[in-house]
């Protein structure tokens, strides 16, 4: 029988031991295998750390579940980071005179301030410029509109009485298409749609309200659907015979067959909205949009505004904070979407010639680039 007190085995090349070293050996009678043991730490965690990687489980798991809920699996990354960017604007508390301070570093600023949204019976104004830009040779016309407005200046609602309000003009470009904002775009106090944008079916992506429709007769919409949630339509006027279609509407008196005639595009006889629901937009708000956009335009001389860049300028005058969505036209992709509503394609701008919807890109992009307006959809 041996009985040994220290062993060692190493390399022969290294000299580092192949077993850990034992102080004593229990002798033996019989050869039996030697086994090594190993700690258990070395192959478990410590229960603190086996519990933080349990919980980063769970959360994931649970995220795995729950995103998809909120978010649409078909839906673009980039659309994800615009309605978080959105959520994030109408958590935070209403910023009052937001527009006005963000303004004041433009050169076109001055321009852009204390213009008259609407037309009223006590404010004469010597008209020197005939439609869009003026109401000249239309006064007869206007005087019989005004005559059949209850109320034809700014409502109560509309009016800056202390209380922060935002504003969202919806325009009609094909980015809305797919953008679920609709649920964000019903939180605004005002909302402020263009001619004949359709709401009913698009609910998801447009939202269901409507403050304010700016229309001219031509684009009005034709279903009475369209105007269930809508607490005003604003006329934009183009020709006098804008004034007395908008009487008509007014006091159900059907326009005769040859007045009906001059307009390009068959209107509709009836919106059913009460007289205090209707207004004229004031023609300063295209005029001084025009003149801004001129300093935007590579050829100069009266300018005609899109409804949709005279909608963010009357936008201006009523709300502290102003977003839009649905603004910019994408000519780099002549098969892109148009339209969120329908399936015309971008290379169909190409045919107008009355916009510059260069220069209003410009001009847009210059108000969100200094904050005056935020861009909830990211086409500029």
């Amino acid at each position: 029988m041996v009985t040994l007190s220290h062993l060692s085995v190493h390399d022969t090349d290294g000299g580092f031991p192949l077993l850990p070293e034992a102080a004593s050996l229990t002798p033996v009678t019989y050869k039996q295998p030697v086994v090594t043991k190993t700690d258990s730490s070395e192959y478990f965690l410590s229960r603190g750390v086996n519990l933080v990687f349990s919980l980063v489980l769970l959360i994931g798991c649970y995220s795995a579940i729950l995103i998809p809920v909120y978010f649409p699996s078909d839906q673009d990354p980039k659309d994800l980071v615009l309605l978080n960017q959105s959520a994030s604007l109408l958590s935070g508390p209403c910023e009052p005179c937001w527009c006005l301070n963000h303004l004041k570093p433009l050169s076109c600023s001055a321009g852009l301030l204390d213009i008259p949204v609407f037309v009223q019976h006590d404010r004469p104004v010597p008209w020197d410029l005939p439609p869009p830009l003026g109401l000249q040779g239309s006064e007869e016309h206007l005087a019989l509109a005004l005559a059949s407005l209850p109320q034809p200046g700014l409502p109560p609602s509309l009016r800056r009485d202390g209380s922060c309000r935002r504003c969202v003009v919806v325009g009609n470009g094909g980015v809305l298409h797919g953008s679920h904002l609709g649920s964000h775009i019903d939180q605004y106090d005002i909302i402020i749609r263009l001619n004949n944008a359709p709401v009913p079916g698009f609910e998801r992506d447009v939202g269901s309200r409507t403050t304010i429709r700016l229309i001219y007769p031509e684009g009005a919409p034709r279903s009475a659907n369209e105007y269930k949630k809508t607490a005003m339509v604003a006329l934009v006027v183009f020709k006098s015979l804008d004034l007395d279609w908008l009487t008509s509407v007014i006091t159900k008196q059907p326009l005769s067959f040859w007045s009906k005639m001059w307009f390009w595009r068959e209107v509709v006889d009836d919106i059913p909205l009460r007289p205090d629901n209707f207004r004229i937009l004031h023609p300063q708000i295209i005029q001084k949009t025009g003149k801004v956009l001129q300093k935007y335009a590579q050829k100069q001389g009266n300018m005609v505004p899109t409804l949709g860049v005279s909608a963010v300028v009357m936008a201006l005058q009523l709300c502290d904070q102003v977003s839009l969505a649905g603004f910019g036209y994408d000519m780099q992709h002549p098969k892109a979407r148009l339209h969120y509503y329908e399936t015309l394609r971008m290379d169909a701008m190409k045919a107008q010639v009355l916009h510059d919807v260069s220069a209003e890109k410009l001009f847009l992009r210059d108000l969100v680039a200094a904050e005056a307006v935020t861009d909830l959809t990211g086409a500029l």
